[in-house]
């Protein structure tokens, strides 16, 4: 879904890499949509819903933002699955020119200091206080901000709601304020570094985050097995991974109305975006151990 750029940048054009970090549940794929105004990274209430480096492009007047969506680093699940997420985390900010350490509101917990221990010494970061909007006390934001501000020498501190859109449009100011001089990544009109086949099994995984709930097993997967496209139309073949027989059942719902409900979601949604007719097909597969094993991770496309 996206092409490197064919011209060259002129000489006061500004681009760079944006890394969005934070604790699971902190907001990270939301501020990434609001950011670049269309949905990119999927979202749900349940941890780990971003399993992998997606990147969002906005490119407004003469700069481009390359927005870095991570996973939400934690060490509460010790599968292979996890430390493939947190060493996507950990990559990413040795990659790019500047950070957005989310947290929440007049909250810092054990998890929120295990990413600040992982920003690298002298790294430029904002530190972004989401979810204002639910602070009952707002007098209290004042001496929330002064004791984040003790975590790490911040570039800036941007409090702000994500699911709101409120004050991002300060944050994106800042953000531009920190990109190098540099040619554009992307095309003007692109928005996301990830395929059209990619896209499709990320807003498949979204629909069984929300449809299933608290149900949701851990060890669960997408995989495209066939992508056709023919004009405007995109026949899509989808299997669901997971790990036990008993969670089969789970997905599929009675009489199939639970697979049938999340896939014709899916569908709706990738229209959408795509701009066309899809067709999807999805059915659930049993792989026991997937989320344990390298070399599957692999053929998932984690790595």
């Amino acid at each position: 879904m996206s092409e490197t750029p064919e011209a060259s940048a002129s000489p006061d054009f500004h681009c760079g890499l944006v890394a969005i970090v934070g604790r699971p549940n902190v907001g990270k794929s939301t501020l990434s949509n609001r950011l670049v105004g269309q949905k990119i990274s999927i979202v749900s209430r349940k941890a780990q819903t971003t399993r992998h480096r997606i990147h969002a492009v906005l490119t407004d007047g003469n700069a481009q933002f390359v927005f870095v969506d991570t996973p939400g680093f934690q060490r509460k699940h010790g599968s292979a699955l996890n430390r493939v997420m947190n060493r996507t985390v950990t990559q990413a900010l040795a990659d790019v020119d500047l950070v957005f350490l989310l947290i929440e509101a007049g909250r810092i917990g054990p998890d929120d200091r295990e990413v600040v221990e992982l920003l690298p010494e002298g790294a430029r970061v904002v530190l972004v206080i989401n979810k204002i909007d639910r602070l009952r006390d707002k007098a209290a934001l004042l001496p929330f901000i002064d004791e984040a501000s003790r975590l790490f020498p911040f570039a800036e501190i941007v409090p702000l709601s994500a699911e709101r859109g409120s004050n991002v449009d300060r944050l994106l100011e800042v953000a531009r304020a920190y990109l190098p001089v540099g040619e554009p990544m992307f095309d003007e009109d692109a928005i996301t570094d990830r395929s059209e086949r990619f896209m499709a099994s990320e807003f498949l995984r979204e629909k069984l985050f929300r449809l299933l709930g608290d149900e949701l097993p851990y060890g669960m997967a997408v995989e495209i097995e066939k992508y056709e496209v023919e004009g405007s139309l995109r026949r899509i073949h989808a299997a669901v991974i997971v790990d036990r027989e008993s969670h089969k059942g789970i997905v599929i719902g009675r009489k199939g109305e639970k697979l049938k409900r999340i896939a014709t979601d899916a569908r709706r949604e990738l229209e959408q975006l795509l701009e066309g007719k899809v067709f999807l097909e999805v059915w659930v597969k049993v792989r026991s151990g997937w989320a344990d094993d390298e070399r599957a991770l692999k053929s998932l496309g984690y790595d």
